[in-house]
C-alpha cells in the first residue's frame, strides 16, 4: 500500500534562508503507481497542493523575470526618505538569455526524417505541418529556457487526427514510478475558471484514461468523469526537461540581475535628487525667504552683505549640497555584473567589441564554446522526450491501422543559428575537385523546405527535365 507522502522524494536538512526557493519547488513527483494514486486520492490532492504551494512560486517568479517585472527591484521600500527619488530600473537579461538560446538552438527549424520507407516519411512531414511543429517545438524549448521544463499533451481531435499541443507550465506536472528507470504513471493539469464560480477542474491523464475531478477552495475533490479512455498506450503529457535539475536558463543569476537593476537604479536616483540638491547661502547677510526663492526660479541670486564693525568686509557664497558620484567605480561594478551574468549563463555579450560582427562562423564558434556544451545537454535530453512523442504518435497508429515505423529510424537534426560563409564552403570544395548531387544543391536554399518535393515539381513541369 502506498504511504503518506510518498510521491516526496528524500530531503535533506541544511540551512535555506538565504535561498531564494524553496528545495520543495524543483521537486519531482513519484508513486508506486497509477492505480494506487486514483484509489488513494487524498495523496492526490496532496501533490496537488504541493504544487500549488511551492511549485508555482518559483515557476511564476520565473516567469515575472523573463517578463522585464524584476520581482526584487519591484518590491519593498528602498529610500528612507519620502521626498528622495525611488526609481525602480529593470534590465530583462531574462529574455535576452532565453531568447538568444533559443534562437541558437532551434532558430534553424530541427529536421524528422524516416529514411527507411517513403510513405511513413511523408505522414511524419505531414503531420509536423498540421501541427504547425516548428513553432510548437520553438515554444517548447523557451519554456525549458525559462523554467527548466516544458510540457506537451497529444491527443485525438474530433476529426480523428493526432495533435500535439503545449501545456501552460504553471498548472501541469508528471508523476513517475518508484522504480529506477523513472516511468511516467500520470501527467496532471489543474484549470481554475474565475468565470465560473472559480472552480478547479483536474485532469489526471494515465497511460489509458483520463480522469476528471472538480477541485474546490478548500482543496476537497469530487470526482466528474472516469469514463474517459485513450490509445496512446503511455501517459499522452511529456516533460521536457532542460537539465538534470530542471533549472532554467537565467534562473542561476536572478541575483545577479537584481544587483544590476540596483545599481541602476541607485544612478537614476542619484542624477534626479541632484537636481533637487539643497542649496546653502553662507555669509553675513539679510535676505527674505520670498525674495530668495524669487530670485532661484529666475536663476538669479543677489547676495548683499551687512558690513561688520571696524571696517571689516564680510563675504557670501552659495551653493549646492549633494553626495558625490564616483563615476568610474560605479560604471566599473556594472560592468562587472553585466560580464558575469553573461558568462555564467554562456551567452555573448553582444555590445562588446571583441564580439565583431565581422568574424566568420568558425571563429564565433571559440566564442560560443561554453554555450555549444550547454546545447549538446539540451538537445540530448529534447531528442529524447521527442521520441516518446513519436511512440505515442507510433501506438495509436497502429491501433488504427493508419501504419507502423520504429521510433529508432527517426532521424532528428539540430543545426545550431550561426552565421555562415556558404560561399566559401562551396568554393572549398569546388576547388578540392568535388561535386554534389541535384539534391544536396537544392537542400543547400534556405527557401527549399524539401528536396525531394522540389525535384518531384522541376520533373512535373518539365518532363524532359534531367530530374526526370
Amino acid at each position: 500500500m502506498p504511504k503518506t507522502n510518498e510521491f516526496e522524494t528524500t530531503s535533506y536538512e541544511y540551512n535555506t534562508s538565504k535561498k531564494r526557493f524553496s528545495n520543495e519547488a524543483n521537486r519531482h513527483y513519484t508513486y508506486s503507481s497509477a492505480d494506487d494514486l486514483l484509489n488513494n486520492t487524498d495523496d492526490l490532492i496532496k501533490i496537488i497542493r504541493h504544487h500549488n504551494e511551492y511549485q508555482q512560486k518559483r515557476l511564476y517568479e520565473l516567469r515575472e523575470y523573463y517578463l522585464g517585472n524584476n520581482t526584487t527591484i519591484l518590491k519593498g521600500k528602498r529610500r528612507r526618505e519620502e521626498h528622495l527619488a525611488d526609481n525602480r530600473a529593470t534590465h530583462n537579461f531574462a529574455k535576452y538569455v532565453s531568447q538568444f538560446i533559443q534562437g541558437y538552438m532551434i532558430g534553424v527549424p530541427l529536421k524528422t526524417t524516416y529514411s527507411d520507407d517513403d510513405d511513413i516519411n511523408e505522414m511524419l512531414r505531414d503531420m509536423n505541418r498540421n501541427n504547425d511543429a516548428d513553432e510548437h517545438n520553438s515554444d517548447l524549448v523557451l519554456d525549458q529556457s525559462i523554467y527548466g521544463r516544458a510540457y506537451e499533451l497529444i491527443y485525438r481531435n474530433i476529426n480523428d487526427e493526432i495533435r500535439f499541443t503545449q501545456l501552460d507550465v504553471l498548472n501541469t506536472f508528471v508523476i513517475y514510478d518508484d522504480t529506477v528507470e523513472r516511468n511516467s504513471i500520470a501527467g496532471v493539469r489543474y484549470i481554475r475558471n474565475q468565470f465560473q464560480n472559480d472552480t478547479t477542474k483536474v485532469y489526471v491523464y494515465t497511460d489509458s484514461r483520463i480522469v476528471v475531478y472538480d477541485l474546490d477552495d478548500s482543496f476537497n475533490l469530487t470526482l466528474v468523469d472516469d469514463s474517459q479512455t485513450h490509445s496512446f498506450n503511455g501517459v499522452p503529457i511529456i516533460e521536457y526537461e532542460n537539465n538534470k535539475f530542471r533549472q532554467g536558463d537565467f534562473e542561476d543569476v536572478l541575483n545577479l540581475i537584481d544587483l544590476y537593476d540596483s545599481a541602476e537604479s541607485d544612478t537614476a536616483n542619484y542624477m534626479q535628487d541632484l537636481n533637487d540638491a539643497m542649496l546653502v547661502i553662507k555669509g553675513n547677510l539679510e535676505i527674505d525667504t520670498k525674495e530668495a526663492q524669487k530670485m532661484k526660479e529666475k536663476n538669479i541670486l543677489m547676495l548683499q552683505t551687512e558690513p561688520y564693525g571696524e571696517g571689516r568686509q564680510p563675504q557670501a557664497d552659495a551653493d549646492y549640497i549633494y553626495k558625490k558620484y564616483d563615476v568610474g567605480g560605479t560604471e566599473a561594478y556594472k560592468s562587472r555584473i553585466e560580464n558575469d551574468i553573461h558568462k555564467f549563463t554562456n551567452t555573448p555579450n553582444m555590445n562588446d567589441e571583441r564580439f565583431a560582427g565581422n568574424q566568420s562562423g568558425e571563429a564565433l564558434k571559440y566564442k560560443l564554446f561554453g554555450l555549444e556544451q550547454v546545447r549538446s545537454i539540451k538537445e540530448r535530453l529534447f531528442k529524447k522526450s521527442l521520441r516518446d512523442r513519436y511512440r505515442l504518435i507510433k501506438n495509436i497508429m497502429k491501433v488504427a491501422s493508419e501504419g507502423e515505423f520504429n521510433v529508432n529510424d527517426i532521424d532528428i537534426t539540430f543545426t545550431p543559428n550561426l552565421p555562415k560563409s556558404l560561399k566559401d564552403e562551396i568554393e572549398a570544395f569546388v576547388k578540392l575537385g568535388g561535386d554534389l548531387s541535384d539534391e544536396t544543391k537544392l537542400s543547400l536554399l534556405s527557401f527549399i523546405e524539401n528536396p525531394q518535393e522540389e525535384m518531384e515539381r522541376i520533373k512535373n513541369e518539365s518532363p524532359r527535365s534531367e530530374y526526370a
